[in-house]
């Protein structure tokens, strides 16, 4: 024993690991002169980034240190500042002041100031829902439900500008429900898969959330880790500033280039599902009130609502909006009528299908529903009596995800949606004008 405290004495203690990444990075929120980028330590650190114009790394600035630590997965949000509009931006992680060795390609762009000055960019973006990722001894006995996984490769080689996840984009247990902690190690689990890495780094993200990444299955405004799972998923996602409907959730929107989203919350504020008496809502008043206000503020090109569950289907079967809340959803629809809002189109996942649904309205122009799920978890298929709204060729009923480009000169631009297998094969494509939906 002498020996070793002699020796301990004299060598010193071993240096203790370095802290390198797990998950990320992964660019998140973009503004003119600002933007966020996610990532995931292997144990607590201090990280911050360093960042500098595309091709000019002398002009390199530092971003504030952020503290990664163990109660909330040694995750971090980091953020650059300062920035120019319309710039791309080459950045590294450091951790306790050590570069971490990059991957892939890591650089975030800022949004252009376009406005007054010429036509906006055009651009790409990619779509989905359902992301399940097998853990066995977790899951339900049998054949695992995820699967495909090299589905994010392929939107990684699509080279979208972003990723809009559509909710389920993990899938809590039954294991996960009860306690905090356990709810972010399923987070981890799914944000390390090795397929997705590439995806996350080379593309900015925005993303809602449905049931499976919320609480239990159907879960509602009852669940009692309803404000940890806000923050779990504030954690996992570096979205501009939720809570826009001032009432907690994950309310929240944001621009790019001249179109804009509008991301819901479905969760926080339902009914439960077999509630006899009372309100029958899913967004609540408070959360309905400011999409009407946003939507009608708005000046976008394209006003995307994004929701986890369809709105358009009119079947009353599972969680369709107008099987649990048929008032509501009919209010939303008299009021953006009334409110003459021009380039309405929703985007929802949940289904476990893709489709394209169209609500021809009279005196004015129809609602576009595109439905995009799932990409690794299971897949499936309509009832029947859902097809009223269905444009002919658009369900597809395997593991898929979508691409979205806007295209062409400001005043007339053009939606351009492509569906894709898991290995980026288009199935099918559909074009929505701008003056078509005014």
């Amino acid at each position: 024993m002498r020996r070793t405290v002699f020796l301990l004495l004299i060598l010193g203690a071993a240096p203790a690991a370095a802290a390198s990444l797990l998950a990320g990075p992964m660019p998140g929120a973009s503004a003119m002169r600002a933007a966020e980028v996610w990532i995931q330590a292997d144990e607590e650190t201090v990280a911050r980034l360093r960042y500098w114009p595309e091709g000019d790394p002398s002009a390199a600035r530092l971003g504030p240190e952020r503290d990664t630590r163990q109660e909330s997965a040694h995750t971090a949000e980091l953020s650059a500042t300062g920035l120019e509009p319309g710039t791309t931006y080459v950045y590294e992680v450091l951790l306790d002041g050590q570069p971490q060795a990059a991957r892939f390609p890591q650089t975030f762009v800022t949004q252009p100031l376009w406005q007054w000055r010429d036509d906006p960019p055009d651009f790409r973006f990619a779509l989905g829902s359902c992301a399940y990722v097998n853990e066995p001894v977790y899951d339900r006995p049998g054949r695992p439900y995820g699967g495909d996984y090299h589905i994010f490769e392929s939107i990684a080689n699509a080279d979208p500008d972003f990723m809009l996840w559509l909710g389920d984009n993990v899938y809590y247990r039954e294991v996960d429900w009860d306690a905090p902690s356990s709810m972010y190690a399923r987070y981890g689990h799914t944000r390390q898969l090795p397929e997705m890495q590439r995806l996350l780094t080379t593309a900015h993200h925005f993303a809602t959330w449905d049931d499976h990444d919320y609480g239990p299955n159907n879960s509602d405004r009852s669940y009692r880790l309803r404000g940890a799972a806000q923050q779990v998923f504030h954690d996992f996602w570096p979205n501009p500033v939720m809570q826009a409907a001032g009432t907690g959730g994950v309310t929240t929107s944001f621009q790019w280039h001249d179109v804009e989203f509008f991301l819901l919350d479905n969760r926080s504020f339902r009914q439960a599902n077999e509630r006899v008496t009372g309100e029958q809502t899913i967004l609540g008043e408070a959360q309905i009130r400011w999409l009407i206000d946003a939507l009608r503020s708005s000046r976008a090109s394209f006003r995307f609502v994004v929701l986890g569950g369809q709105f358009v289907n009119s079947a009353e079967v599972y969680e369709n909006y107008d099987s649990l809340a048929p008032a509501e959803r009919r209010d939303i629809l008299d009021r953006i009528r009334a409110e003459d809002i021009p380039g309405v189109v929703f985007l929802t996942g949940d289904r476990h299908h893709s489709v394209l649904l169209r609500m021809d309205r009279r005196g004015t122009y129809p609602l576009h529903d595109w439905t995009v799920s799932p990409l690794t978890s299971g897949a499936g298929t309509p009832n029947e009596g859902e097809g009223q709204y269905r444009v002919d060729g658009s369900l597809y009923t395997e593991r898929n995800f979508g691409t979205a480009e806007v295209t062409g000169p400001f005043g007339d631009r053009t939606l351009t949606m492509r569906l894709h297998d898991v290995d980026g094969n288009e199935v099918w494509s559909h074009v929505i004008h701008q003056r078509d939906l005014r």
